[in-house]
Order: structure tokens, then sequence, then C-alpha cells
């Protein structure tokens, strides 16, 4: 089980999270605080509160490794800005010409990704000059997550109305074919592990999720039927997936080859739907919001 590191943290303003990243080298957590339009700043050893940068109603964070700097895509205020969390100021910021959900970011060809809310596109910024480079059109309706192959630098998007996976092609910015998962409906949770060469996806339909296993070519490996869950994150150097939904936290373990299986489930809070896992402590974070309007909290997990 994973164990709390210390009492939730209250985050102030009562308004609901979204997705939540780690910058391990620089030991902080991001998380999108959407209705307070703010990025939220934890301490990733102390799990402390340190501040909120306001930039928009977000939902997506990525880290520059380069600089630190967090990438934030800001929901229907339709835009993706640039953040230094040093200083806790927005730097720049870009109009995207929709809602942003997810994002993510391949610091080799400098491209930001971001999905479009409950939409068809898929925006492409460069991270350089921070312009619109293209908006790709995506196959059916409602992309959810997205994540990058760190090797052939392809992007594959969940694709939630049509049960698959969009490859994108980083060179033409293009779909270059799609992976069709027909077992998981309301594709949500997608992560690559670039070791085993393998995509982990989830469905959230039903009283349970389904969690499956994909090599890059799109054969699929094994499932599992899992608690109900929102998203998931993997620490990469422990083939880990600590998924957030149901009112706790799942761990799952991925096989080279094989199935996953089921780790364990730690109870949280009802609101808790996002997470993200330290690679170098391997701590699990995750926000939520009390569903009474009581409060807003982060909280840090050891496990």
């Amino acid at each position: 089980m994973l164990t709390p590191a210390l009492p939730p943290q209250s985050v102030p303003v009562f308004s609901g999270f979204d997705y939540v990243t780690v910058d391990a080298q620089r030991r902080r957590v991001y998380a999108a605080h959407g209705g307070s339009k703010a990025l939220l700043i934890v301490d990733a050893d102390s799990g402390k509160v340190l501040g909120q940068v306001r930039v928009g109603p977000m939902a997506g964070s990525a880290v520059d490794p380069a600089t630190g700097n967090v990438f934030t895509g800001n929901g229907d205020g339709e835009s993706v800005s640039e953040v230094d969390p040093v200083t806790m100021k927005v730097l720049r910021s870009v109009d995207t010409n929709g809602p942003v959900d997810a994002i993510a970011y391949d610091p080799t060809n400098g491209h930001i990704y971001a999905d479009e809310d409950n939409g068809t596109h898929l925006f492409v910024i460069d991270a350089k000059t921070f312009k619109l480079v293209k908006s790709v059109v995506l196959p059916g309706h409602k992309p959810e997550f997205l994540t990058v192959d760190p090797e052939t630098h392809e992007l594959y998007q969940n694709i939630d109305d049509l049960s698959e996976i969009a490859v994108i092609n980083p060179d033409t910015l293009t779909v270059k074919r799609t992976i069709p998962t027909p077992e998981i409906k309301a594709n949500h949770p997608l992560q690559y592990d670039p070791e085993f060469h393998q995509l982990a996806v989830g469905g959230t339909s039903g009283a349970n999720g389904i969690m499956s296993t994909y090599t890059r070519a799109g054969q699929k490996i094994g499932s599992i039927t899992v608690p109900r869950f929102d998203q998931c994150n993997l620490d990469r150097t422990q083939h880990i997936l600590a998924c957030a939904g149901g009112g706790g936290i799942t761990r799952i373990q991925l096989k080279n080859g094989a199935a996953p299986e089921i780790i364990d489930t730690t109870p949280v809070n009802a609101g808790v739907h996002t997470t993200a896992i330290d690679p170098t402590t391997h701590a699990v974070f995750t926000v939520w919001s009390n569903r009474d309007g009581s409060g807003d909290f982060v909280q840090k997990f050891t496990p």
C-alpha cells in the first residue's frame, strides 16, 4: 500500500484540479488548478504548497527539462503559456483557437503538443518561437490524453469516442496511422514505457475500468480489469502505473510481453482522478476537491 507522507495540504481557493506533473530534477510538482485559473507549485520533497501562478483555466502542464520552465494548457482560455516557476511569472502565451486539455513536450524537436478539449484538433507549438505551427485534424472527436515516444518521436493521442490511439508523424505533423483498442471504452489514460516499447491504455466506462497494453506497432499484449479510474501516470524506472479514481489510487505493474498486474489500491478521497509519480523517490502525488465544497488538497504518498 501507499503510505501518506504527510496530511493532505490545503490549497487556497476551491476550484478543482486536472493533470499533475513532476520535475524530478528540480524537485517540484505542478498541478492544474482549473477553477482558480492557476498553476499550483508544490515541493516534491516536503510535499508542501509553495504557491500558485495565475495563467488561465488550466488543464495540463509539461516541463522543459533544459530550463525548468513549465508549459501550461489553459483550457477554455484557448492558449498555451510558458511559466517561470522560480519567479512565478508568465513569460509568454500563444492562442490555440480552441480549448486545451492535455499537453506534452518533446525537447528533441521543440514541439509542444496540446489536444483540443472535446474537439477534433491537435495544436502544435514551436517552443522556441512560441508560435502555433499547425492544427492537426484528428480522427473522431474528443482527444483525451497524449504521450511522446522518445525514440521515434511519434506522438500517441487517445481518441475517446473511437476506442483508438492516433499516431502522429513528428515530421509531417499528420496522422500516420491508428491503433484500434476495441475492448477499451472511453479511452482516458495513456502512457508509454520506452524500455518495454509498450503502450498502456485504459477505459473509464462501466463500474470498473479496463487496462490494456499494446506494442507500439499496435499488437495487443494483454488486458486486466481494474477499479474504476480516470488518469494514470507511469514510473518508467519501475514500470509501475499509479491510476487515480474510484476514491483512491491503484498501482499496476507493467510486464514486458505479458498482461499487467494490480499491485494494490490505496483509499484517498472520492474526488481523486489524477496522479503523478516522482521517478527519483517513487513517491506518488495526487490532488482533489472535496465534493461538498469544503476545500482543495494535494497529498504526497510513499510506497
